[in-house]
């Protein structure tokens, strides 16, 4: 028996209702003697497992609020698709130092887009990388508007923003830091939540 689609009487979807409207950060460590597993205790961690996550790549869309947490998870629901910008690292070697983080850069006016950055890596501390995330975001927004950039020209440090072409960006970040303890899989992940 063949099942055919009427697509004349399917609903149309409105391009804009595919814009996330709210974002959260988060962040989780798992440890287990299989990769996966590992991987998996760290969504656990995050509080993001339970959803089917989509990498998607790094605009943050114009207006879109960034929320708590708690906020953005009562706002999705088990199983759900769900984009996410993700940042993931692991290891099984022992006494090795695991990292990953986002960055984001908010531009001055809301209207127009911003940045997220993904950076994974071993051996990058907690400092290091949250300089590395945040300078990349900004770098990234910039030259997405086509704008030159110099981080050390282009850096406020008495208001902390960043000074690109007459526009002020801020800069957030988040990120897990994990050192390994033995031969099990420890993997550290971060996670920009995308709540359309």
């Amino acid at each position: 028996m063949n099942h055919y689609i009427d697509i004349t009487a399917s609903k149309i979807v409105n391009a804009e209702s595919w814009i996330p409207k709210n974002l959260f950060l988060t962040k989780g460590t798992g440890v287990h003697n299989e990769k996966l597993a590992s991987f998996e205790l760290a969504l656990r961690s995050a509080g993001i497992a339970s959803y089917n996550l989509i990498s998607v790549s790094s605009i943050l869309p114009p207006n879109c609020e960034i929320i708590n947490q708690n906020t953005g998870n009562k706002m999705l629901h088990p199983g759900q698709v769900v984009p996410v910008v993700l940042a993931r690292s692991e290891s099984n070697k022992p006494e090795t130092l695991v990292s990953s983080g986002i960055g984001i850069a908010i531009p001055r006016n809301r209207n127009d887009y911003g940045y997220l950055s993904e950076h994974h890596t071993i051996g990058m501390n907690e400092n290091q990388m949250e300089d590395y995330v945040e300078d990349l975001a900004a770098e990234m927004l910039a030259t997405t508007y086509g704008l030159e950039f110099d981080p050390d020209a282009s850096w406020d440090e008495k208001r902390e923003l960043w000074n690109i072409d007459d526009r002020i960006v801020e800069t957030k970040s988040i990120v897990e830091i994990s050192q390994t303890s033995s031969e099990k899989w420890t993997t550290v992940v971060c996670a920009a939540v995308l709540i359309i």
